[in-house]
């Protein structure tokens, strides 16, 4: 890749919060972004060259942002890998990470059979399709187990715990279409780990522990309160995953570790991924850097930490959609080392996650509860 003034343009299929971010890391790398999103005006437009307004998986508009594009990547999952296939080699522009892998994440079934057979340590699962098969397969598992939608699940939707034989039929009903059960997991904690994919190199970013409540994240932070052991195992496993992997950029990997400190895959992003939100203040190279410097080609950054870093999500406090005013962000802003990230949502909705506070210190001691109590000094009502 050679600089020029206008840059090298990177076409991104979606143009949310993580879009947002990426034009925000694009900037200083001499990289011009457009976006593709059927929301006009969405948030990542005021701080990209430009948006086409469109669906993500509509292959006049995706075909467009090839042709306007050096390199294509994606934010969101609901790109259409066969057009992003097909438009990658109608213009010869290539697309990261790689459609096949897209095409595997998109269904976690097949997801999760490619990481078992590749040796990759999973929760028990199995496909279902009807209430009798939900029923055999929780003969199996036990209850309480989780029963998830193969496809579109996100943020806790398509995601059902299904407690005992008489919620059974309630559950399939609620996600009306192909899916999978898993044995729910006696964890200890949830961990995420950043993982990385170069031209000719690996990396990963520090084990991160991820906190969770309805299905939603909450707060991020690293270093994972975990022992080096179970970290160890952790960026591992995260190894295994990106052997698995095709294609250049950066992947967010949840993981389970289990009250016996093992560890087990949840799901995998092909993208940037609010767990690694932290990554901006909390390293060396962002997650969103890391990404723009893997689709080009370019060399990956360091990923060395530089100081403990907790993450905490800003959502949606109020129980009608309403027009996005947040209120007492001037605590944050009054707060040394605390970062406020506002994502330019325009509407506000119940848990909708709006931005995110940042919370740096020179030890882990407190931080949980210092980047909390910014957190819940927000509101929106």
């Amino acid at each position: 890749m050679t600089l020029t003034s206008p840059g090298p343009t990177v076409g991104v299929v979606g143009g949310g919060q993580l879009g947002r971010m990426l034009g925000e890391a694009a900037a200083p790398l001499g990289l011009e972004l457009l976006v593709t999103d059927p929301t006009p005006d969405c948030p990542a437009a005021s701080v990209v060259r430009d948006q086409l307004v469109g669906d993500f998986d509509e292959a006049a508009t995706l075909r467009e942002l090839a042709e306007r594009a050096d390199y294509l990547t994606f934010e969101i999952e609901l790109a259409d890998p066969d057009v992003l296939e097909r438009v990658a080699e109608e213009t010869g522009t290539p697309v990261h990470p790689a459609p096949e892998t897209l095409r595997t994440i998109q269904d976690k079934l097949v997801q999760k059979r490619r990481l078992s057979e590749a040796g990759v340590p999973v929760p028990e699962f199995r496909a279902v399709d009807t209430a009798d098969d939900l029923r055999e397969a929780c003969a199996e598992l036990g209850y309480p187990a989780m029963l998830k939608a193969r496809t579109g699940g996100y943020d806790g939707r398509g995601n059902i715990r299904v407690e005992g034989p008489e919620t059974v039929e309630d559950a399939i009903d609620d996600i009306a279409g192909p899916a999978m059960v898993e044995e729910m997991v006696d964890f200890e904690r949830e961990l995420a780990v950043m993982g990385c994919r170069g031209v000719d190199e690996r990396d990963t970013f520090p084990v991160t522990e991820t906190i969770h409540r309805e299905e939603i994240l909450r707060e991020s932070v690293a270093p994972a309160r975990a022992s080096d052991a179970v970290r160890e195992r952790a960026r591992g496993v995260a190894h295994d995953v990106l052997d698995v992997m095709d294609g250049r950029g950066v992947f967010g990997i949840e993981l389970f570790e289990t009250t016996d400190g093992e560890i087990l895959l949840n799901e995998i992003a092909p993208r940037p991924h609010n767990s690694g939100h932290w990554t901006i203040e909390g390293c060396h190279t962002s997650q969103f850097e890391q990404h723009l410097r893997a689709v080009t080609g370019q060399p990956l950054g360091s990923t060395d930490q530089r100081f403990p870093t907790v993450s905490t999500n800003i959502l949606g406090d109020v129980a009608e959609r309403q027009p996005a005013e947040l209120e007492g962000e001037d605590g944050v802003l009054a707060t040394p080392r605390a970062h406020l990230h506002w994502y330019g949502k325009r509407e506000v909705y119940a848990l909708r996650k709006m931005g995110h506070v940042t919370l740096t210190a020179d030890d882990r001691d407190g931080l949980l509860d210092d980047a909390r109590e910014l957190r819940d000094g927000l509101t929106f009502e």
